[in-house]
């Protein structure tokens, strides 16, 4: 009896899932849809669990008979993984047709830490970035300066890849501690890096560069549906084009960097704001539920990027055998410079000699050479105080959708402090 219960179940499912394709092309045909909307989900292959271990069962699943938009290639993903690289390989698709570059983006917790253009670097970038002597391609530079938006943020990622991996990314990659990587092929020896790496558990998606995401996205929380149309919305320059502030005029790296902001920002948690500048994410604010909170946020990860460049924190002497990730956390810890005794008689067991303290009045001088930063905001500013606190960390261009009843008070301080604004128009809240 369990036996024909069972293949009574499966048989019902397959004809449900027939009958919900049938009802959702119909719906299609008509100029009133009918109000009940029908979705089959069907389980390509069980999760080791949901968002936390004992929320099970968990699985991967395809939508309405179509295919996955990628292929398992490596490794065992978890169901954060997947939303991490379904929203990031977005992000980098999106990213490199916009701009035209190798993009790179570098996701925890469904947001980017970092996201970049294969833009190349400069001598100080390539030592700060621990990446001196390395060869660097077009795609492994997008992806060193991800990963270096805010590294602290960025361990234990998952990485995404807008153009083939190559050998020289792989090989950064490979000693960088990240989870997965999404990308849309890999050449043959990069891929043997990657299956190495982790004892085998590191997770290689190949995404598929011709699949279509579907038009309607649904979703069911706390027992209740949803249903909304993807937002579908390119982000490119006929953007930039309403520039209410008096300085009118967008270099054409200032347009990159825009567009950049706010394709990274589309797929951040909102609130979100971003700071970007050459060709990378420097600053990203996500989850706020207060735009000058999101402004504060990402403001104190672009200091603690650009003051990993100060002769002090570049010059820091460490013992041989400290890790790479230790390296990183300890060259923030200096930055910040809030730590206790117990704390700090830690932290200065990774030198031979104590360093000398990084000082407030040398950190605040050298952000005050900070200059042609880019911040954008996914929904517009209700009041200039955001503008007021960008201005502290060398923001020139500014781009918001506008339509805040504040919006002459945001474009008066623009003006102000010799800020070009543009107006897009275009809300990108995402949840």
């Amino acid at each position: 009896l369990a036996f024909r219960k069972n293949l009574a179940a499966a048989a019902y499912a397959l004809t449900s899932a027939y009958d919900s394709a049938v009802s959702q092309w119909m719906a299609e045909q008509v100029t009133e849809p009918p109000p009940t909307k029908t979705v089959a989900f069907q389980v390509e292959r069980p999760l080791k669990y949901g968002c936390n271990p004992h929320q099970l069962p968990a699985g991967l699943c395809s939508v309405n008979g179509g295919k996955l938009p990628f292929e398992v290639i490596s490794g065992t993903p978890g169901y954060i993984n997947l939303l991490d690289a379904v929203n990031a390989w977005q992000l980098v698709f999106e990213l490199a047709k916009a701009t035209g570059k190798p993009a790179a983006a570098s996701f925890k917790h469904v947001s980017p830490a970092g996201a970049a253009i294969g833009v190349p670097l400069s001598e100080s970038e390539v030592e700060v970035y621990e990446v001196k002597g390395k060869p660097l391609t077009p795609v492994a530079t997008a992806y060193v300066r991800a990963r270096n938006a805010d590294p602290m943020c960025s361990f234990g990622d998952f990485v995404a890849v807008s153009h083939e991996v190559d050998v020289a990314t792989a090989s950064i990659l490979k000693i960088e501690v990240s989870d997965g990587i999404i990308a849309p092929g890999f050449e043959p020896e990069a891929l043997e890096i990657l299956r190495a790496k982790k004892g085998g558990k590191f997770i290689v998606l190949q995404a598929d560069n011709e699949f279509v995401f579907p038009e309607m996205e649904y979703r069911m929380v706390g027992g209740i549906g949803f249903m909304q149309k993807r937002n579908s919305k390119i982000c490119d320059a006929e953007c930039l084009k309403k520039i209410p502030t008096k300085l009118k005029e967008l270099p054409e790296q200032a347009k990159l960097d825009m567009l950049l902001g706010m394709i990274a920002i589309k797929y951040t948690q909102s609130n979100s704001v971003g700071y970007s500048k050459d060709g990378m994410m420097i600053g990203v604010g996500a989850g706020q539920q207060s735009r000058v909170d999101c402004v504060k946020l990402a403001g104190r990860k672009l200091a603690t990027w650009r003051l990993r460049f100060h002769p002090k924190v570049m010059g820091l002497q460490f013992k041989d055998g400290v890790k790479r990730q230790d390296r990183v956390n300890a060259r923030v810890r200096y930055i910040e410079g809030d730590m206790e005794e117990a704390e700090y008689q830690q932290w200065v067991n990774n030198f031979d000699n104590a360093p000398e303290p990084l000082m407030a009045q040398e950190k605040s001088e050298f952000l005050d050479a900070l200059s042609d930063i880019t911040i954008a905001s996914d929904a517009f500013f209700p009041f200039r105080d955001s503008i007021d606190h960008a201005q502290k960390l060398g923001v020139k261009y500014v781009t918001q959708p506008g339509g805040s009843n504040a919006d002459e008070e945001v474009i008066k301080a623009c003006d102000t402090y010799g800020m070009t604004m543009a107006f897009t128009d275009l809300r990108l809240f995402h949840h």
